[in-house]
């Protein structure tokens, strides 16, 4: 799912707290407006000026005031050195989870909540190596490869948002996760030969996890129903599912029943013709021995 212009980066981090909330994120506006409201509430309790605070966190006075009117995202270690200045034992501190859950797009926070919920997902990836599999260093190159280029500041944010979802991997209990890769997309070195060795041992450390199946879809196959693009589906603890495909239902997420067993069908047969799974980690250590 793209994250384009979801939040914008201002500035550097050196003179910059943090980043503008997108307009249409409400929830992430509420939160900001909270942090922003208890910065100005505890800053008033001990009498500091705002150009005080501001010398003290080492930000200036007009950033300091958009983030105390919550007009900025503040980065965590803005707020951690607000909260020992200002002394509030830890509840400026204890903001930050929070915080940094707005930092995402609100885009990615939706699809990583419906990710939490899933207890089975699949996916196909035709062009690319899914996000969920990506290193920070070969997301990087992908981002950075995108045309027109993204600013450094949002290749960065975007970077942190596709890593933040593979907390997947550690959730207990785990999801059963199944992917499919494009045998092409493993031998395009993006990025440089150091990203793509490390790529691919990621992939080798992933695909040996008891939870988690994965497999190559070899580019001598002929013919599969996936050359459209992604294919995903997830199901859920209480029996409900949803999936999406591009190419297929104008590419919107369905719970149709109809429409997913069309979905479960395709990324089946895409299963049958790919490599199973222990042939397709030997065929991954091979090209990693290749390079």
């Amino acid at each position: 799912m793209s994250v384009d212009g979801e939040v914008r980066r201002l500035g550097s981090e050196a003179d910059e707290p943090g980043w503008e909330v997108d307009p249409d994120d409400e929830w992430g506006l509420a939160v900001i407006a909270t942090v922003g409201r208890q910065l100005r509430l505890r800053r008033e309790a001990v009498g500091m000026r705002a150009a005080d605070f501001a010398a003290a966190v080492g930000y200036g006075e007009d950033l300091v005031y958009k983030v105390g009117g919550g007009k900025r995202i503040p980065r965590p270690e803005f707020l951690d050195r607000a909260d020992e200045v200002l002394g509030a034992g830890g509840l400026l501190s204890a903001m930050k989870e929070d915080v940094a859950k707005v930092r995402y797009p609100k885009k990615v926070r939706e699809l990583a909540q419906v990710e939490a919920r899933a207890v089975e997902i699949g996916l196909y990836v035709c062009h690319s190596i899914s996000g969920l599999l990506q290193t920070s260093e070969h997301a990087r190159a992908a981002f950075e490869s995108r045309q027109p280029p993204y600013s450094e500041d949002e290749v960065e944010r975007m970077v942190a948002a596709r890593v933040a979802r593979q907390s997947i991997f550690n959730k207990k209990p785990a999801p059963v996760l199944s992917f499919v890769l494009e045998e092409a997309t493993l031998r395009r070195p993006l990025g440089g030969t150091m990203v793509w060795r490390q790529q691919l041992e990621h992939l080798l450390e992933v695909g040996r996890l008891r939870t988690v199946t994965l497999q190559v879809m070899p580019t001598h196959c002929e013919v599969h129903p996936g050359p459209d693009g992604r294919i995903e589906l997830l199901k859920f603890e209480d029996g409900t599912a949803m999936g999406r495909a591009d190419g297929a239902f104008n590419g919107r997420p369905t719970s149709d029943p109809r429409q997913l067993r069309i979905l479960e069908l395709r990324y089946g047969t895409i299963r049958a013709q790919a490599l199973p799974p222990r042939e397709s980690l030997a065929f991954i250590e091979q090209l990693l021995g290749d390079t």
